[in-house]
C-alpha cells in the first residue's frame, strides 16, 4: 500500500463514524445517507490524490458532506421542517436551532429518542423568559417573519433578533447533552 493510500485509509477510518452521524441527522432515508457518505469518500479519494494537498481533511469531508446534503434537498425539492443548514451568507444563521429529530417511523429506538428530545425541548422552552420563548415559537414554529413580529408587537427588530438568538443559545446548550447521550 502506498503512502497516500495509507493516509486516505487512516483518515476515512478516523472520520467515518462522526461523518455518518452528521449525515444521518440530516437525511431521513438510510440509503440516501449511505449514498452521500460514499459520494463524499469517493470525492475525497480523488481530491487527496491531486497534486494540491488537502490541508484539513476533517473540515473538507464535513464541508463536502454538507454540500451533498444541500444538493440532495435541492434535487428532490424537499424542505425539512426547519432549515437544516444556514448558508454562510445567511445573516440569521446564528439564530437557527438546527434541531434534528429522528424520523417517527424509524423504529422503536428512534421513536424513544424523538420522544426524549421533544420532551427536553419542551422543558427547555419552559425555562426561557416569556419574551424569548414567544419570539422563538413565533419564528420557528409559526413561521412568522421578524419584520411582521416587529410590526405587530411594536418591538424593535434588533430586539426580537437578540431574543431569538438568546433562546437558541439556551436551547442548544440544554439539548446538546441529550444528543451526545443518544449519539445522534
Amino acid at each position: 500500500m502506498t503512502e497516500p493510500d495509507r493516509d486516505i485509509t487512516a483518515i476515512v477510518m478516523r472520520e467515518r463514524t462522526r461523518l455518518v452521524n452528521f449525515i444521518r441527522r440530516r437525511i431521513r432515508d438510510p440509503d440516501d445517507a449511505e449514498d452521500i457518505l460514499q459520494d463524499v469518500f469517493g470525492e475525497f479519494v480523488q481530491a487527496y490524490r491531486l497534486p494540491a494537498p488537502i490541508e484539513q481533511a476533517s473540515a473538507w469531508l464535513f464541508r463536502t458532506a454538507r454540500n451533498r446534503i444541500i444538493d440532495r434537498f435541492r434535487k428532490k425539492k424537499e424542505q425539512p421542517l426547519t432549515e437544516v443548514f444556514a448558508s454562510e451568507d445567511d445573516a440569521d444563521g446564528e439564530y437557527r436551532l438546527d434541531l434534528a429529530l429522528p424520523a417517527h417511523d424509524a423504529g422503536p429506538e428512534a421513536l424513544y429518542a424523538r420522544t426524549l428530545l421533544l420532551k427536553a425541548l419542551q422543558d427547555a422552552l419552559d425555562e426561557l423568559p416569556p419574551e424569548q420563548r414567544d419570539v422563538f415559537i413565533a419564528h420557528e414554529l409559526e413561521g412568522l417573519p421578524f419584520k411582521a413580529m416587529a410590526t405587530q408587537s411594536g418591538v424593535a427588530l434588533n430586539t426580537l433578533l437578540a431574543r431569538k438568538r438568546y433562546a437558541v443559545l439556551h436551547l442548544r446548550a440544554r439539548l446538546q447533552p441529550i444528543y451526545d447521550e443518544l449519539d445522534l
